[in-house]
């Protein structure tokens, strides 16, 4: 018996089943294709978003980028050290809060915006679904992640409720 023909009689495994597979799944395939579009410019996933945060706004502390990424600061901080020592970004302490670092985008960061700016036509094309598809999928992933950010406490109530 093939492959084929033992998913026809079973139907689909239980991973192909979970979502949490099928947001890892595309998460994954997403990243991977960042990897090649971003490979000539040295520049990973992670440190793409970054600098796009810092094209939209243009100065920003360490901690509201790790905010607007979902990221804590111990990963977040190695990301712009990196950045800064290519020159795309600066770093200095706050003069109002010396806890606080202020990033700022060089030159060399902004003048990447323009180098870049094919990267989402890129992506889009790669998944090949239509706008209206797109702004679906875009809203319903928004939904997913601020229900399961709230979510936490609930999941615990029900493994309690279960013991």
């Amino acid at each position: 018996m093939d492959d084929d023909q033992s998913t026809e009689e079973h139907g689909p495994s239980a991973l192909d089943s979970m979502l949490c597979f099928g947001l890892y799944a595309a998460a994954r395939a997403m990243n991977r294709r960042y990897t090649t579009l971003l490979a000539p410019w040295g520049l990973t996933y992670p440190q793409y978003l970054v600098l796009i945060v810092l094209w939209e706004q243009p100065t920003v502390t360490i901690s509201e980028i790790a905010d607007k990424l979902m990221l804590d600061l111990g990963t977040t901080s190695p990301l712009v050290k990196r950045l800064d020592e290519r020159g795309l970004l600066s770093r200095e302490r706050s003069i109002s809060d010396e806890r606080r670092v202020v990033v700022r985008a060089t030159e060399q960061g902004l003048a990447m915006r323009e180098q870049l700016a094919h990267i989402p036509a890129c992506i889009a094309d790669a998944t090949n679904i239509t706008f209206p598809e797109f702004t679906s999928t875009l809203s319903t992933l928004h939904n997913v992640t601020s229900h399961l950010s709230t979510a936490s406490a609930a999941g615990a109530d029900v493994i309690e409720r279960q013991n």
